[in-house]
């Protein structure tokens, strides 16, 4: 009767392992990024950001960060908070809300969200990686609108 109990417990504890080392390969986007405009792509926009810094706090699975960004000597400042559950979540962004479901696939972290601006529904597919050195975070947003879709990547540098 001792077997049967020993290979269960080499069989649970190689579950909680397989579990630990799963989890360990998802990455950290914690930390204070600036955009790289050399490195990104605006879609339509002519030109990047004059500013646009993030911090992150990511502790899987909740991930909050505090955007501060300017465009044409307009600044502003932005915080918003995930949940990485593959459930959506009704997220303030801004000065309105939208419907958010945040996941992972591998190491790719999926932000999937759908809002209203004057009346129009946007749709938007993020996904973050983050390099193996941890120093550069890139965000491919994909964006559908009424008027067309198009996409972005915004390259960030941590400091």
């Amino acid at each position: 009767m001792l077997r049967p109990m020993r290979k269960t417990t080499w069989a649970l504890a190689l579950m909680l392992a397989l579990g630990v080392a799963s989890a360990a390969d998802k990455p950290d986007f914690s930390g204070f990024w600036k955009i790289n405009n050399s490195k990104s792509d605006f879609g339509p926009m002519p030109s990047g950001p004059d500013k646009f810094e993030r911090k992150i706090e990511h502790k899987d699975p909740e991930l909050k960060m505090t955007t501060v960004q300017s465009f044409q000597g307009n600044e502003r400042t932005s915080d918003v908070a995930y949940t990485i559950d593959g459930a959506q979540h009704t997220v303030k962004m801004g000065q309105g809300e939208a419907k958010v479901t945040a996941t992972w696939k591998g190491k790719v972290l999926e932000i999937s969200a759908i809002r209203e601006i004057q009346g129009n529904e946007i749709k938007s597919l993020e996904k973050w990686t983050l390099s193996e050195d941890g120093k550069t975070l890139t965000s491919e947003n994909n964006i559908s609108t009424p008027q067309g879709d198009f996409a972005m990547k915004w390259v960030l540098d941590k400091q």
